[in-house]
């Protein structure tokens, strides 16, 4: 029994001693994953003279934590805060709220973190004049060991801090509200994809000067790093750099940025798009005032240079373009030829000519009609910042100026002219007003390209324009009539000539075999003739050859003969010579050419007697009585009987004489 009651009574005193221990606070156990904060309940510096953290060991919250492990305290003075450590999740922000410091400044909204930018360390904070109130500094992803009595910490997912009161946490929950609301826990991201910039707005520095309304660019990447704000992620430089609260001139592109929405607030708007066939008109709000570049011939304003302020004089040439359209405005004017219709039905894209309607006319011979026309404008793009001074806005330009213009000058025409007039010279009409009106359009810096006039009809109610209409009807469709009639004459004629062609065709075989026939036979009478021209022709070929042919024989037998008649006379010459040499050598051995002659004359007559065949001695005898002479050989009957023989055979005789050619011969 009394070894139950000891172990009683010692685990009673075991139990006595650990609740001494916990109640005195001698020893505390702060886990790996949170930190402590200490709070002195008593001490013999007393009490903290000012301010929330007790920076020299009086009683009150200590600057620095516990980490994880065991601690031993002196008993009954302390008291510990166990609290999460801090941690911020990938690609969010923290924001920073500090319970003790130096206070706000007039003109801040943020608490400066120039020299105490490190809340891990609340002591090295508070000394170096860090401000209570929201910090302008945040937290990015990570995990952090931080005294939150001193700091609250602020994430989407929780609030982290030691609340001292129930209304601390209504207000870190408000504060928290507003940051979500402005999506301030995530990382500001413009996407390529969505073609969109980020506008800033600074709710913290100084306020901006009266005649400015958005607040200038500060920083670039030129600049010296102090003052360069990388985008508004560090707003302790951004304000050392001179920037202003309010709207930012300077805009976000297409990336992601760490900004304190407390600080900035980011409205993410439509780039500026320049479509093909227009440039953008800029009028600025912002800049310094600039030199006007219009020219001394310009009376109706100024044209700046761009980043000054008011209308820019060089335009933006299609394309996308990341502009703070809170800086300025840009109208757009079509560079491509655009379309003004004057009438109520018919409205075209750019809407220009939505309150335009017809021209209502008045004519000479005191018609009323109403007239609907188009306009084709061109505006160049290196004058379309005169046009934009001169008239605001291409809508102004068209009711406040063309309008009344145009309406005018077609009044003016229709009172000089009669409605069937106006009817009938609408096309001479209309190529002269786009004359005349050119140089007027020129005047506004503006170029016309056509005008066309639509057909003048009658306001409603008003039928007289229709009776005049229905008359020129009336004349036309009997013009149309007699046109009819003499079609009518035309197509008697032409049936009759169809009678005509078909009885022709009934015998068009006959007329065709006929037809063919002739032509067979002229075809074969030609045939026949080219045949004898041929013949004739190759007759005349094979003739004149032949004669070609006759002629060089004949040439040739000539010169043949020639050659042989030379030779012969050359030889009967040669011949002739020597004979008459041989006869004159015979005559000088006879005697002498008597004796020569009288023996070639026997020597002859012996040849013609031998050829003859006559007898030498007669066969009859005749005796004439003479002398010796007369029956002698030399005598009277000699002589007889040569002449009888000369005359039966004279070709005999003949022949010999005939070539006794030659010079004995002839002697």
């Amino acid at each position: 029994m009394s070894a139950i009651i000891w172990d009683a009574a010692y685990a009673v005193a075991a139990l006595a001693i650990v609740l001494l221990i916990y109640v005195s606070g001698i020893i505390r156990y702060v886990g790996n994953n949170r930190v402590a904060v200490v709070e002195k309940l008593w001490s013999g510096s007393g009490s903290i003279s000012g301010g929330f953290i007790a920076l020299n060991g009086e009683a009150g919250f200590q600057p620095e934590v516990l980490r994880g492990g065991f601690h031993f305290f002196v008993p009954f003075q302390y008291r510990v805060h166990s609290q999460s450590l801090v941690t911020i999740p990938q690609g969010q922000i923290g924001y920073v709220f500090a319970r003790d410091g130096q206070p706000l400044g007039p003109t801040q909204t943020l608490a400066n973190n120039i020299k105490a930018q490190d809340f891990l360390d609340a002591k090295g904070f508070l000394l170096a004049g860090g401000q209570k109130g929201p910090q302008r500094a945040i937290l990015r992803e990570g995990t952090y060991a931080i005294n939150l009595a001193q700091f609250v910490i602020i994430t989407r997912e929780r609030i982290y801090g030691l609340m001292m009161e129930a209304a601390d946490a209504t207000l870190f929950a408000e504060m928290a509200n507003v940051i979500m609301s402005r999506s301030g826990f995530e990382a500001v991201v413009i996407k390529d994809a969505d073609d969109v910039i980020g506008i800033v707005t600074v709710h913290d520095g100084p306020a901006l000067p009266a005649d400015q309304i958005i607040a200038p660019s500060v920083g670039s990447d030129q600049q010296n790093e102090a003052t360069f704000h990388n985008s508004y992620q560090d707003p302790e430089k951004f304000i050392a750099a001179g920037g202003c609260r309010g709207r930012q001139l300077q805009v976000l592109v297409e990336g992601s940025y760490f900004i304190n929405r407390l600080f900035a607030t980011v409205e993410k708007v439509k780039k500026t798009i320049v479509e093909v066939g227009h440039v953008g008109v800029v009028i600025s709000y912002t800049g310094e005032l600039g030199t006007d570049t219009s020219g001394s011939e310009y009376r109706h304003g100024e044209l700046v240079a761009r980043g000054n302020r008011g209308v820019w004089s060089e335009p933006l040439l299609p394309g996308k373009y990341a502009f703070n359209t809170y800086a300025a405005a840009i109208l757009m004017v079509p560079t491509t030829n655009f379309i003004l219709k004057w009438d109520e039905s018919n409205v075209g894209p750019h809407k220009f000519d939505e309150n335009l309607s017809e021209v209502s006319l008045i004519t000479k011979d005191a018609f009323e009609p109403i007239l609907p026309l188009s306009v084709v404008v061109h505006i160049d793009y290196r004058k379309a910042p005169l046009v934009v001074q001169r008239f605001g806005d291409i809508k102004r330009l068209v009711e406040q100026t063309l309008d009344p213009m145009v309406s005018a000058y077609f009044k003016n025409v229709a009172q000089k002219r009669t409605l069937i007039e106006l009817l009938q010279e609408r096309s001479d009409i209309q190529e002269h007003s786009a004359v005349e009106m050119r140089s007027k359009f020129a005047a506004y810096n503006l170029e016309l390209q056509e005008v066309l006039i639509g057909t003048p009809r009658a306001a409603e109610g008003n039928n007289q324009i229709e009776q005049i209409l229905q008359q020129l009807r009336q004349r036309q469709l009997a013009d149309e009539q007699v046109g009819t009639y003499e079609r009518q004459v035309i197509a008697a004629q032409k049936e009759r000539e169809l009678r005509e062609a078909e009885a022709q065709a009934k015998q068009q075989t006959a007329i065709t075999e006929s037809v063919l026939s002739i032509q067979v036979q002229e075809n074969q009478g030609k045939a026949n003739l080219a045949r004898s021209q041929q013949e004739a022709a190759q007759t005349r070929t094979l003739a004149q050859a032949e004669a070609d042919r006759i002629q060089l024989l004949g040439e040739g037998e000539a010169k043949k003969v020639v050659a042989l008649a030379s030779a012969e006379a050359e030889k009967v010459t040669k011949v002739g010579l020597a004979q008459a040499e041989a006869i004159e050598k015979q005559a000088a051995a006879s005697g002498g050419a008597r004796y020569q002659l009288t023996r070639q004359i026997a020597e002859r007559f012996a040849e013609a007697l031998e050829k003859s065949g006559v007898d030498i001695v007669p066969r009859i005898q005749v005796s004439t009585g003479g002398g010796d002479d007369a029956g002698g050989l030399g005598g009277p009957l000699l002589q007889t009987l040569m002449a009888m023989l000369v005359a039966e055979r004279g070709e005999v005789l003949a022949a010999p004489t005939t070539t006794a050619n030659t010079p004995a011969d002839k002697a």
